[in-house]
């Protein structure tokens, strides 16, 4: 479970001076809710709300997940697709990484405590605080591999594994639509 909830939420923003919103709090729900290894970009965010009737401006989310990520509530991702991705900022011992794969765009998770133990002790070091750590190794897939990565691969190549999870998502998204044939790309 998150350690934010829509109370320690409204506390904190109200220490800075900002409000929770109704559009905050739904937000947070929704990182609340994710799957554990799922990461949102504001696009998705945005769509996925949009599905559930919650009409939310996607200049909305991208302040609100900015300024969420800045408070380190959300923890902000460069993900190997060239856009941010979002996720709870989970604490010790839930606190993980991200391998990367630079073809597909798959990406696992991992911990090491060694990172941040490291993290820790260079801030209190510096008298700094820590809001996040994360370390994103960039990789090459296994199924990439075996199909000639680099040079006989195009460039919008996705191993099965990812096509697989699209699909699904997809088959989740029109089913939740009422609509049964409704593939769009990510």
């Amino acid at each position: 479970m998150s350690p934010y909830t829509a109370a320690s939420l409204k506390a904190e923003l109200n220490s800075r001076g900002w409000r929770l919103t109704p559009q905050r709090e739904k937000i947070l729900h929704v990182f609340q809710n994710l799957p554990r290894g799922n990461h949102l970009s504001a696009e998705e965010l945005h769509n996925l709300l949009e599905l559930r009737g919650e009409a939310i401006s996607l200049s909305t989310i991208y302040r609100s997940v900015k300024l969420m990520a800045r408070m380190g509530i959300l923890r902000e991702l460069e993900l190997a697709e060239g856009h941010k991705h979002y996720e709870l900022n989970q604490p010790y011992p839930h606190h993980h990484h991200h391998m990367v794969c630079i073809q597909c765009n798959k990406t696992l998770e991992f911990k090491n405590d060694s990172i941040l133990k490291q993290s820790l002790k260079q801030t209190e070091k510096e008298g700094v605080q820590l809001i996040d750590c994360q370390l994103t190794v960039m990789t090459i897939c296994p199924e990439a591999l075996r199909m000639g990565w680099p040079s006989a691969l195009p460039s919008n190549w996705s191993c099965t594994r990812v096509l697989s999870e699209r699909f699904q998502r997809e088959d989740d998204r029109s089913e939740s639509n009422g609509d049964s044939a409704n593939f769009r790309d990510n």
